[in-house]
């Protein structure tokens, strides 16, 4: 999905080259990545140029990584808390991203004030 997201459409063989030559997977490996994200709808068939077909995502990075999260979250009872401490735990959450948050929290609860538009919520799983 990186490739697609960052480069846009491509082909089976272009995606494969993507990968760090170094441990890159099989043409026919990445195929069939390929072929279960189109059943899923995550990609869909562009076009065909000769034999190849040129493929492009349908899921944005940001839809994608929200549903990863909301799943995620609902492992832990969809408290954050823990998911928090284990990224803190192995200094995986710096001073900087928690500022970041701060600032994404305190622009949200702005916008969900009383006389702005509906609060922006979770979607339910």
């Amino acid at each position: 999905m990186e490739a697609l997201w960052t480069h846009g459409a491509l082909s089976v063989r272009e995606v494969q080259e993507q990968f760090p030559e170094e441990g890159r997977p099989a043409y026919t490996t990445v195929q069939t990545m390929i072929y279960r994200l189109e059943a899923k709808k995550a990609v869909r068939r562009a076009k065909k140029i000769s034999n190849a077909h040129i493929f492009e995502a349908v899921v944005t990075r940001q839809a994608s990584q929200g549903r990863l999260i909301d799943e995620l979250l609902r492992h832990f009872g969809g408290r954050m808390q823990p998911v928090m401490a284990h990224l803190i735990e192995t200094g995986n959450l710096t001073l900087e991203d928690v500022q970041e948050a701060e600032r994404l929290l305190r622009e949200t609860t702005v916008k969900q004030a009383p006389g702005n538009l509906a609060p922006r919520t979770r979607k339910p799983s």
